[in-house]
């Protein structure tokens, strides 16, 4: 993070945008996501939608770069004491917040922004589903939990920010210090990240070859 006019802005995680996460590379097969671990970033509240996380005037660009600077640009204006405003939690990889996170409009502007911010998990009480599935196909898996769990963990994250926090695709688990806890993904979610056929890019282009031989058969294609 660094700060600007007296906030603190996430320094972007250009590093972090491989194949694996975030879906830098499209043109390269995508890795399997077995474990993410991280230090957290707390978000309390229920119902935050995409246009919180992401208002709407800037989706008017024609890429995702930069939107990480953006990230809940009205709420931390509002909250100097914002948790994106807190350099304690500069560098976190894993967010951790509580119900239907993601809701409201279904822009994937939200969950690029996030994962340009370096963002490489999501733990919750509860997701919108289009929310969950845009940050899949870049490699962000959203974790479901109780909310008890939930709010352990951030209660956790807030008293010792330099926590790790150990996130296993495969079986749920979720770790920070001595918490210790069971979490979901969807069937489907979790045997893409472990199997690598999250990023449907990737696996379009790694067999394009495929694509051009049933664009040759087609008539309204050939000629053109």
């Amino acid at each position: 993070m660094t700060h600007e006019h007296g906030r603190v802005r996430l320094q972007p995680d250009h590093a972090g945008l491989q194949p694996d996460h975030a879906g830098g590379q499209p043109d390269q097969p995508a890795a399997a996501i077995t474990t993410i671990a991280g230090r957290g970033l707390p978000l309390r509240g229920n119902d935050i939608d995409t246009d919180r996380i992401m208002p709407a005037r800037f989706l008017r660009a024609v890429s995702f770069e930069g939107l990480d600077e953006h990230l809940f640009e009205d709420d931390r204006a509002a909250d100097r004491s914002h948790p994106f405003n807190d350099s304690c939690f500069a560098g976190a990889a894993i967010l951790v917040v509580n119900a239907n996170f993601g809701c409201g409009s279904s822009r994937e502007h939200a969950p690029q922004g996030l994962a340009r911010a370096g963002i490489r998990a999501i733990v919750g009480e509860s997701f919108s589903e289009i929310f969950q599935g845009n940050a899949a196909i870049i490699g962000v898996p959203c974790f479901a939990a109780d909310r008890a769990d939930v709010e352990a963990l951030q209660a956790a994250i807030e008293r010792a920010p330099d926590t790790t926090i150990t996130a296993d695709v495969g079986s749920g688990a979720i770790t920070a210090g001595p918490l210790r806890f069971t979490a979901r993904l969807p069937p489907a979610l979790r045997d893409a990240f472990v199997s690598g056929q999250w990023n449907p890019t990737a696996m379009l282009l790694d067999r394009y070859d495929e694509v051009n031989q049933v664009a040759a058969r087609l008539p309204y294609v050939r000629g053109f």
